[in-house]
Formats: structure tokens, C-alpha cells, sequence
């Protein structure tokens, strides 16, 4: 028997919840204790932490992005549950995804964000795009 009538059910939960709360409860926590200057956006169908302006992390579905030093891209790959970036369809060096499942570990999630906040400190903030007046 197909369960037809819970699609669209599915479809309003997925939409609502597009990311692992319980992540983002934790790095908010602990990104908060030693960084004032935090701001979430939702993005990527996720919530994205902004730390001075600049991405630095953010959760989306059942894993964590990561914003780290591109020259550290290929050592991270070796580590369990991390996989490239690639939402584009093509692999953004600096970026990868860590699933959640390998962040049960309060110091686990404390690696990756060390990286990405290591990395924050000599980030370029992204462009500003021009919005179009009148």
C-alpha cells in the first residue's frame, strides 16, 4: 500500500523544516560564547552563521557546511563524513559538507567550527550586490 496522502504532508515539513534544529541549537551556542558579532540568514535551504559579516557555517538537511582555508580542502576529505561542496554541481574548494551523524560529539562540531572560525579571520566578505532602484 502507498501512503499517496502523506506527500503533501511531507512536502509542508520538508519545506518547514529544511535543516537539523538540533544542529543549528548547537553551533549557535557555541559559536555565541567567544563571537558578539553573529548573524543568521537562511540559505541554501538552510540557516547559514554569518560571523563579522562573513559565512563561516551552516547547517543544512542533516549535515554542516564548512567554510574553511582552501588549502586544507583535500587533508579535511580524509576525515569520516565529510564530502565536497557542490551545489552548483561543481566542487567549491573551501567548502565542504561534515554529516551530522559524525557531530554527535561536542568536540567534533568544536573541530570544524575552530576551522571555519580560524578561516573567518581572514576571509574576504562576499560582494554586496547592487540592488536596482527606481
Amino acid at each position: 500500500m502507498r501512503f499517496y496522502w502523506l506527500y503533501p504532508v511531507y512536502f509542508i515539513f520538508s519545506k518547514i523544516m529544511a535543516y537539523y534544529e538540533a544542529l543549528a541549537d548547537r553551533v549557535r551556542s557555541m559559536i555565541g560564547r567567544d563571537h558578539k558579532n553573529v548573524e543568521e540568514k537562511r540559505m541554501f535551504g538552510g540557516l547559514c552563521f554569518m560571523v563579522n559579516g562573513k559565512m563561516c557555517v551552516g547547517v543544512e538537511k542533516e549535515r554542516l557546511m564548512v567554510r574553511l582555508d582552501p588549502a586544507l580542502t583535500d587533508e579535511v576529505m580524509q576525515r569520516p563524513g565529510v564530502k565536497p561542496m557542490d551545489f552548483t554541481g561543481r566542487v567549491m574548494k573551501g567548502f565542504v559538507f561534515v554529516d551530522a551523524a559524525t557531530l554527535a560529539e561536542d568536540d567534533a562540531l568544536e573541530y570544524w567550527l575552530a576551522l571555519a572560525l580560524d578561516y573567518n579571520k581572514i576571509a574576504k566578505p562576499s560582494r554586496k550586490r547592487k540592488t536596482k532602484g527606481p
